[in-house]
């Protein structure tokens, strides 16, 4: 963890640590997902919709494979559903990485804050390891993905684990997502929460700020966010597609 003073702002503290999701958050990898899904499908002549897709935004890959399997006519097993998942998108990640607006800039000041930060994503490390290579090093002080909890999101488990690593208290953290699922894991979990949608609707739900972007956002704005203090602004609508 740095060692850097943390400031506080003229109204609350600073959050004791910021926990990040990844997909449709700090990068829009969503469409990634499901170009990799529709083509798995196809290449097994099955049948996939886009409203299947979005469901499984956020989800475990268990589940994702699950469906896949059952729902979208994939004749693999769901570890090899997982594996050629992963390996589609990560060669995608690759070619190009899709920041979503504001989230890179808020990261860097959180982190020149002071801030801890923790990733806490359910894809799995192989794609992890991806984005954290293209950060400075010690940009999160701790990384939980989808390969490293028994029970993944909406179980408050990933960010349970995050609060654990960094030992701090999940109620004076916060927590950032994109999807109904992340949102429901991190509020159980205690954890404020904003909602920036992607793909999917958000809902207003107790402790949820939704917001339309990261963009202009500082760590004084996420010190109103821990307190309660911040508006829900409610931009429950996703982006077009």
């Amino acid at each position: 963890m740095s060692d850097s003073p943390r400031p506080v702002t003229d109204q609350h503290a600073l959050p004791q640590a910021v926990l990040w999701d990844m997909d449709g958050t700090l990068v829009d990898t969503e469409p990634y997902w499901f170009a990799a899904e529709f083509a798995l499908v196809a290449e097994h002549s099955g049948s996939w919709s886009h409203d299947q897709a979005r469901s499984l935004v956020g989800s475990d890959l268990h589940e994702s494979a699950r469906r896949l399997r059952t729902e979208g006519g994939v004749d693999l097993t769901i570890d090899e559903i997982i594996g050629d998942l992963l390996g589609r998108v990560v060669e995608q990640f690759r070619a190009a990485v899709p920041w979503r607006p504001g989230a890179r800039e808020l990261l860097t000041a959180t982190r020149a804050a002071g801030v801890p930060c923790a990733l806490v994503t359910m894809s799995w490390k192989v794609l992890a390891d991806e984005l954290v290579a293209l950060l400075p090093e010690g940009t999160f002080d701790a990384v939980v993905t989808g390969d490293s909890v028994k029970r993944g999101k909406p179980a408050p488990d990933p960010y349970l684990e995050a609060a654990r690593l960094l030992s701090v208290d999940p109620a004076r953290c916060v927590a950032l997502e994109d999807s109904t699922t992340g949102l429901t894991s991190a509020l159980a979990a205690g954890v404020p929460t904003v909602g920036i949608p992607c793909v999917v609707e958000l809902e207003a739900r107790p402790g949820l700020v939704r917001v339309a972007s990261l963009e202009g956002r500082d760590p004084a704005w996420l010190a109103a966010v821990a307190a309660g203090a911040a508006s829900d602004e409610g931009a429950s609508t996703p982006l077009v597609r």
